[in-house]
């Protein structure tokens, strides 16, 4: 089995099938696992940042929170990585360094050095 974890603060989507539950069942269609972990996702202040294509303030702070705020969650998942399924990090920004994945990315990085990472 493979996992799908959805970094979105909030899980909604105008977009048809990507509300969280909804994507949930499609994906568990093609036994996928999918799982929220709001705890990481962007809070409304700095998507706001990176909305405003204010990305470099968006990503420092971001990284800033999501290291105050969530370093039990970034080292679980890390764990998890470690042994777990393949996971792919998701959330609805295309262009990867315009997004707060990559700063996910980079924290499990410094917990898992020899993480591979693959931007889709």
């Amino acid at each position: 089995m493979e996992r799908v974890i959805d970094v979105r603060y909030r899980p909604q989507s105008r977009r048809p099938g990507m509300s969280k539950t909804r994507l949930a069942e499609k994906l568990a269609d093609h036994r996928i696992a999918y799982e929220h972990r709001r705890a990481l996702g962007t809070p409304a202040d700095l998507r706001w940042l990176y909305k405003n294509n204010r990305v470099d303030e968006g990503r420092d702070g971001f990284r800033a929170h999501v290291e105050r705020e969530s370093a039990a969650d970034l080292d679980a998942l890390a764990r998890e990585l470690a042994s777990g399924p393949r996971t792919a990090l998701l959330c609805l920004e295309e262009d990867p360094a315009a997004c707060h994945r990559s700063v996910l990315v980079d924290a499990l990085r410094r917990r898992v050095p020899d993480l591979e990472s693959i931007d889709l």
